[in-house]
């Protein structure tokens, strides 16, 4: 996969040592030539929405870390369309965003479940050149994101399963250590 387009994961390299992306899988919601925005798909943090959000303080729902930026805002991916209107479709089955009016109905009367939704506290940001760079760098590799992988319940094993899924050469790279020289 060469070009970075909506739906496009970034599977961190098993040697990325930035603290924020340690064996992160990133969905990419957003590429411009100004810049990129995703979230970090596998990192879940203990708290739950209702928590952090007043206005969904009824939603005991997992919210996950999003990235580094501006980490006091909340945002949603889902694959429900059909509930939730005004959503941008980021990969097949995969909407970004959406009526917050409605969001908040759908919650608060139990009609969307957690396997269809997830929410970040922050996201992740690259200024314009600042992604391909990295890239070219060899910081992330590129698949595609898939519904099943972004939408799991358990995201321990997430970075593992996307290496896996690619096959060959990336397979292996799942059984790196993080630091090879303490090996």
């Amino acid at each position: 996969m060469a070009d970075i387009v909506p739906g496009t994961l970034l599977i961190a390299d098993p040697f990325l040592k930035d603290p924020n992306f340690i064996r992160s899988v990133i969905i990419i919601c957003d590429h411009q030539q100004e810049g990129s925005f995703g979230f970090v798909a596998n990192r879940p943090f203990t708290y739950t929405v209702g928590q952090l959000v007043e206005q969904l303080q009824h939603c005991d729902f997992r919210i996950h870390y999003g990235g580094p930026v501006q980490p006091d805002t909340v945002h949603y991916i889902h694959m429900r369309p059909d509930l939730l209107p005004g959503g941008v479709k980021i990969a097949n089955g995969i909407y970004w965003g959406g009526d917050l009016d409605a969001l908040g109905d759908l919650l608060k009367d139990g009609e969307l479940k957690e396997s269809e939704i997830k929410f970040y506290l922050g996201y992740s940001g690259w200024s314009t050149g600042q992604l391909q760079q990295e890239i070219d760098t060899k910081s992330w590799i590129l698949s595609e994101a898939n519904k099943k992988m972004i939408f799991q319940q358990e995201a321990d094993g997430m970075w593992s399963e996307a290496l896996k899924n690619l096959g060959g050469e990336y397979e292996q790279m799942k059984n790196y250590p993080i630091d090879p020289q303490l090996n």
